[in-house]
């Protein structure tokens, strides 16, 4: 079984205290750029939150902070599922769906 996707939400900025909402459970997770739409991250994994509290955003220093500068404007959404394979069958889905798009397109 899978919901639906979320509201797209701001990213958590290093050192502002903010935290990301999503679902500690299966699912799929985008992670795209505010300014252009463009995609950064797509996944279908087994807790989302972790997943996303994981990615690699932002560039690192040699002292092994984020650089706030280097730190792109990114906005995510989520979709929770019932389990693993139903976040891998969605996404095999939607990912078919946005190739078949692409291809008219062009």
């Amino acid at each position: 079984m899978i919901s639906t996707w979320g509201e797209w939400k701001r990213y958590p900025r290093a050192g502002r205290g903010e935290n990301i909402e999503a679902p500690i459970s299966p699912g799929i997770y985008e992670v795209r750029f505010a300014g252009s739409g463009a995609l950064h991250s797509f996944g279908a994994v087994d807790n989302v939150a972790q997943a996303l509290s994981q990615l690699a955003v932002g560039s690192k220093s040699w002292f092994g902070r984020r650089e706030p500068e280097g730190m792109p404007d990114l906005e995510y959404r989520t979709c929770a599922t019932s389990s693993k394979a139903d976040a891998k069958a969605a996404a095999e889905r939607m990912i078919g769906r946005r190739e078949t798009y692409m291809s008219g397109a062009a």
